[in-house]
């Protein structure tokens, strides 16, 4: 059986963070590592995504919310 590619494009997912939506596109390695995150925390993905937002916007110069999920995902592994 061969193994997928990690190569894929970004696929795009709708969440509401604080009470508005918002549409984040990742590659689909990135949404597993995000869902495993959540899941070893005991919380939902929103609410992951929610801190890292919170966390970011506190940077001098904060990156887009997608390469903050990469950034907090790569650092936090």
């Amino acid at each position: 059986m061969e193994t997928p590619s990690p190569y894929h494009p970004p696929v795009k997912r709708s969440l509401s963070i604080a009470g508005h939506k918002t549409s984040i596109s990742l590659e689909p390695l990135f949404w597993d590592m995000l869902r495993a995150a959540a899941a070893a925390e005991g919380v939902a993905i929103a609410a992951l995504v929610a801190r890292i937002d919170a966390e970011r916007i506190k940077s001098p110069t904060p990156p887009g919310l997608a390469s903050a999920i990469r950034v907090w995902l790569v650092v936090n592994r």
